[in-house]
């Protein structure tokens, strides 16, 4: 921190560095350029004169020392300078030619207001390590502005415009002196070469050059947290491009091919023209970030194995991702730095965690995908993206979550973001441009109620949430396709937790409008249009269908698989007994809450209750036989008995429901809007004659005694929520009544022969 008078002025560090820039020049006739350049150049405006106060060159003739004073017309309004005092800008620059190493050095820094701001630039020219009749070029320079008169942020922007248009000219200027060397003839300039009687250490001092040769122009400043001057959106760019770490201060470039066994990227991967090929056009400040968030990760893995394609995954190493992919996570955070050096460290340790960068080798789809998972790739869109279509109206989202459970139908949907990012390599190289996402194709033809299942849909949002946080920036563009009227009320349920950014890359189109203008055609050849929306190419897309009960699976099977990618499920599962109901409490503070539920019927006929109590059930013992209250675990599941045996019906605790009688191999979905606070039980039965049934309910004796006998035990698999009233209303209203009495969905349907609910069938 600086004290300016009365006021703490905050020291705001802003750093720079670039990309390696590639002249395809030898690097002699690259410096022939430079001196081409001075004292002036008319390229560069904002240079107005320099002049050489040492000059130093050593007796051999190898190395040559310049120190110079540039004057600088900074674009700044004239009230600034006005109140600075000055009209020029005055910067020390020292140049060391090695031209026995063929390397130039640049090191410069302000001498106007040194003392409340503090500039320093470096830069490099040498022959390329891989191909002697090629140049490189880099700079890296820092900003450090102490105080400014309270215009901090002011001096900023203005150094920041000055900069970029600075960097952005740079290459272009000594490409325009190379044409005019070659219009002149001049296409090589001879090495130096020793003199066979001349010293090659000492250095003697020359007098100064009455015409100066100036070999750097650009202007020496940093990328600020606030941007040019320009609009506010180019503000906020720059401003998030240039956040970064303290502790990357001192970070350079290394080799290519150290590069390129860390990455897997091109051996050119430092150059600008491979970042313009590969990753597509940055400003030079998000090649800054690009490349200082890489450097990061380097320094901060230094001794850790690093590579890209490890030979096990049994022990896998820490992986730096490719530039595509950091470039990911940079846009995702509108280039701030910080914020996106967070999300993606998260994300490494997710992948690692999880082993991800195994998953396409790993990981084989279960049959049950292959047959009724209506997704696959088909061809690419007009802009080269991989096309993926999703028939997600013929999908039995139950089915398949009820199948393979949330685990495997997450991994298969990570295996399906996996192998879009490899296809966008793949179509980087076919069509010779950067290809960095996909096209999602949607098609809602058939979407009703029973998509809009509340688990499904939880499962859903719980595979967004993992997709947004590790996969950001991989979707280009998403058509939805013959949206139905019950539609609204998904996007209702889901849209909310889809990014801002994301979801301005939605189209949504209604009934056959994708066929008109503007629509399915404006992204798509029409010969590859799937014969499903009309065209005539053929989709290898399954058509889905309903999921077999048959294939469904217990939470204990699902919990057996060595999946870990979530370590809790939706559906719990437990065994009934004759005697023995299962009971599950939930306690409700607003009584103006809504129970939901959802529970198949796995094995014999159950009856189901609801009841309340304002007083709160004793939770069981750990010993079943000790006491009155009773927790039985079995193979097939738990049974969990709440309800005191000395409760009287109607005095103690009263009934909310009237009983629902279910038969195996019955869906059940339904609510209850809840009128007291309190504790509300949801108990599963067995089913018995009428005439057997009884109040009081028998417990421990009953349940050891029944345990003999295997036509005694039912088992239910479930799901409950509990959400709040403006909740419910605002997302749910369609999909159950809002009024008491199981909702008039799950009664009404109660009578069907294979299942208790529209919605699961």
């Amino acid at each position: 921190m600086t004290v300016v008078g009365t006021t703490v002025v905050p020291t705001m560090v802003q750093k720079y560095q670039s990309p390696i820039r590639v002249y395809k020049h030898p690097f002699e006739l690259v410096m022939e350029a430079y001196e081409r350049r001075f004292p002036t150049c008319h390229l560069i405006p904002m240079f107005v004169d320099s002049e050489v106060l040492e000059e130093t060159e050593s007796e051999d003739g190898s190395v040559h020392n310049v120190q110079r004073r540039c004057k600088l017309d900074v674009d700044a309004p004239r009230l600034l300078k006005r109140i600075a005092g000055v009209d020029y800008v005055y910067f020390s620059q020292e140049n060391t030619l090695n031209k026995r190493e063929r390397t130039l050095h640049i090191e410069s820094h302000n001498e106007t207001f040194s003392n409340r701001v503090i500039i320093h630039e470096l830069c490099s020219y040498s022959a390329h390590p891989e191909n002697e009749d090629w140049t490189c070029f880099e700079q890296s320079a820092s900003l450090d502005i102490k105080s400014f008169f309270g215009f901090e942020s002011t001096v900023e922007k203005i150094a920041m415009k000055q900069y970029a248009s600075s960097i952005k000219k740079g290459k272009e200027i000594i490409e325009f002196y190379l044409n005019q060397l070659e219009e002149e003839g001049i296409s090589h300039v001879p090495r130096w070469t020793p003199s066979l009687d001349a010293p090659s250490s000492s250095v003697t001092t020359k007098p100064v050059c009455a015409t100066p040769k100036l070999l750097q122009l650009e202007l020496p400043v940093t990328p600020a947290v606030s941007i040019p001057v320009s609009t506010d959106a180019n503000d906020r760019e720059l401003a998030d491009a240039t956040q970064s770490e303290a502790t990357s201060n001192d970070v350079t470039n290394q080799p290519d091919d150290q590069m390129e066994n860390q990455t897997g990227t091109p051996d050119d991967k430092l150059d600008a023209d491979y970042i313009k090929r590969y990753l597509g056009d940055l400003t030079p400040l998000q090649e800054s970030c690009l490349i200082r968030l890489r450097q990061w990760l380097q320094e901060s893995h230094k001794g850790k194995t690093l590579t890209l394609t490890p030979a096990s995954p049994s022990s896998p190493p820490f992986q730096i991702p490719k530039d595509e992919h950091i470039l990911r996570f940079l846009r995702a955070r509108d280039f701030n730095m910080e914020k996106a050096r967070e999300i993606l460290c998260q994300s490494l340790t997710w992948r690692k965690q999880h082993q991800v960068d195994y998953l396409l080798e790993t990981w084989t789809s279960p049959q049950v995908l292959s047959d009724y998972y209506t997704g696959g790739w088909h061809h690419h869109d007009k802009e080269g993206r991989p096309l993926y279509i999703l028939r997600l109206g013929q999908m039995d989202t139950k089915g398949l979550v009820r199948a393979l459970g949330e685990e495997s139908l997450l991994r298969h949907v990570l295996s399906i973001n996996e192998e879009g990012l490899r296809r966008c390599e793949e179509n980087t190289k076919v069509f010779g441009r950067p290809i960095s996402c996909w096209t999602c194709l949607v098609d809602l033809e058939g979407l009703n109620m029973r998509h809009l299942w509340r688990p499904g849909v939880k499962a859903l949002l719980r595979i967004i949430e993992v997709v947004e946080a590790n996969y950001p920036e991989t979707l280009g563009r998403l058509l939805i396709l013959r949206a139905p009227r019950v539609f609204p009320v998904l996007w209702t349920l889901v849209s909310p937790f889809i990014d801002e950014n994301t979801r301005k890359k939605f189209l949504i189109y209604a009934g056959n409008d994708y066929q008109g203008p503007g629509g399915l055609l404006d992204y798509i050849d029409k010969e590859i249009i799937p014969d499903f929306l009309g065209g005539e190419c053929m989709c290898e897309v399954p058509e889905g269908g309903l999921v077999p009960k048959s294939l469904y699976r217990t939470a204990e099977e699902l919990e057996n698989e060595d999946i870990s990618l979530w370590t809790e499920t939706i559906y719990q599962s437990a065994s009934v007994f004759k005697g023995a109901p299962h009971e599950v409490v939930l306690e409700i503070i607003d009584a103006a809450s809504v129970i939901t539920w959802d529970f198949d019927v796995c094995k014999g006929d159950v009856v189901f209750h609801l009841y309340h109590s304002k007083r709160a059930p004793q939770p069981p013992r750990k010993d079943p036989l000790v006491g009155q209250h009773s927790s039985i675990t079995t193979p097939g599941g738990n049974n969990v008995q709440l309800i005191d045996k000395s409760w009287t019906l109607g005095l103690d605790y009263s009934m909310v429901e009237s009983p629902l009688t279910c038969k195996e191999g019955e869906s059940v979905q339904g609510s209850h809007v809840t009128r007291w606070p309190g504790f509300y039980i949801l108990q599963w039965r067995f089913h018995t004659m009428p005439g057997s049934a009884s109040t009081n309910l028998p417990r421990v004796d009953d349940v050891l005694a029944s345990l003999q006998v295997s036509s005694h035990k039912c088992k239910v698999m479930y799901y409950t929520e509990v959400i709040g009233s403006e909740d419910f209303r605002g997302s749910m209203t369609s999909l159950e009544s809002s009024h008491s009495g199981f909702s008039q969905l799950s009664h009404a349907t109660s009578n069907h022969s294979q299942s208790s609910s529209m919605i699961s069938r």
